[in-house]
């Protein structure tokens, strides 16, 4: 690949490398009429544009702000059927139980993603995952989940796959282990640890780099939630738990002591999920389009980072519950619903949220990251965080490409 400088930043802001606790998420580095040179994909400089090197191709930004690209690490971006009707029964204050008595909620989702084929899911798949490309999220984690049957879940992940050579961004593909079945329950935790995983797992290269299992009231209990999880570290995939959605009943707990890369919701966490939050390297993953689709309380994102944790937001897009394209939406969501400062929403989206992924090569703009990031239309990297309804974003560079070069 080429060598770029690029030229006419405004304003050029990032965190540090790797994941930021506690008050390091207020803590950014920004470089006013700055320069960034890019080699084979990875930032070989960055600093101020009049101390800049010399470069093969010079891309001039026009002054505007510059940050690094945005991580979504939670999305369930791969289903099939709708969810309209759902929306419209709960604002008229119908309860999810009667929904699922006429036969939506989610199960209604798991029905049409089950009858769905491999072809079907990736076309109906691309344009969302296209929308947050857009948007500026240069790293999406997709789960499965919708399945339930051992082979519609494999047929999401094969989905996946294929989307990998569709997209250029990166997407990475999580098992996650969603709702129980009616009947045979049992049974159905023990075809996860025994022939669900040990697949995805064999499969050259894994179909998922990660395991996720919903742990809550409704869905998977704690020990159940344990042996999926160890099932899935002994076969090589790292872990990572939704808990405390509706009900803290352990999963957090759970989560940090397996050393999951991270758990995510958090919107019933109280004190003791904090404590455990913060004194663990596990990331909490805070997912404020959920808040406000569905009413929940705010996940205690101010309490977390005020005790140390290091804290990531994702947009969680699936169709009931946070249909959600827009990374920076999800940002300022945060920053409006949750309690953080831009700063602190800036570093929950970027090397946090890379963090919740187990990546370290991207989501700061230094010497030797993924040459990821995003040209505002702003010259002040603030609108970030502070526009609703339209992109902030003007140019989403990949590896140094512009998104819709690649393209095109």
């Amino acid at each position: 690949m080429a060598e770029t400088l690029f030229t006419g930043i405004a304003q050029l802001v990032t965190p540090a490398p790797g994941p930021q606790r506690g008050a390091a998420m207020r803590q950014l580095t920004a470089l006013k009429d700055a320069a960034l040179l890019v080699r084979d994909g990875v930032i070989a400089w960055m600093g101020h544009e009049k101390e800049a090197p010399r470069a093969e191709h010079t891309h001039d930004l026009g002054g505007v702000a510059v940050v690094p690209g945005l991580t979504d690490p939670h999305t369930h971006a791969v289903w099939a059927g709708d969810r309209l009707a759902d929306f419209e029964a709960r604002v008229e204050g119908v309860p999810y139980e009667e929904m699922l008595a006429r036969g939506g909620g989610i199960r209604s989702t798991m029905r049409a993603t089950a009858g769905a084929d491999v072809t079907e899911l990736v076309r109906l798949a691309r344009p969302r995952l296209w929308a947050l490309a857009q948007s500026g999220a240069t790293t999406i984690e997709v789960k499965s989940g919708y399945g339930l049957a051992f082979e519609a879940e494999v047929r999401m992940l094969e989905a996946v796959r294929t989307l990998q050579t569709l997209l250029p961004v990166t997407l990475l593909p999580t098992l996650l282990i969603h709702v129980p079945p009616t009947e045979g329950r049992e049974a159905y935790v023990r075809g996860v640890c025994e022939e669900l995983i040990p697949k995805v797992a064999r499969t050259r290269p894994p179909l998922a780099t990660a395991v996720d299992v919903f742990c809550e009231r409704e869905a998977f209990q704690g020990e159940e939630a344990r042996a999926i999880l160890t099932a899935a570290r002994a076969h090589g995939l790292r872990v990572k738990v939704h808990a405390d959605q509706f009900h803290a009943i352990g999963g957090t707990e759970l989560a940090c002591e397996l050393g999951a890369l991270s758990v995510d919701h958090l919107e019933a966490s109280g004190a003791p999920q904090i404590k455990a939050l913060a004194a663990s390297s596990t990331v909490a993953t805070v997912l404020p389009g959920v808040t406000l689709h569905l009413g929940l309380p705010a996940a205690p994102a101010r309490s977390l980072i005020d005790a140390g944790a290091c804290v990531a937001i994702g947009t969680d897009l699936n169709p009931g519950s946070s249909p959600l394209f827009s990374v920076p939406l999800a940002l300022a969501l945060a920053v409006r619903l949750n309690g953080l400062t831009p700063a602190e929403a800036l570093t929950a989206s970027t090397v946090n949220a890379a963090a919740a992924l187990g990546l370290r090569d991207r989501g700061a703009l230094a010497v030797g990251q993924r040459a990821d990031f995003l040209a505002l239309h702003s010259a002040d990297w603030r609108d970030l965080a502070y526009t609703l309804g339209a992109n902030p974003i003007r140019t989403v560079f990949v590896g140094g490409q512009a998104l819709k070069e690649i393209h095109s």
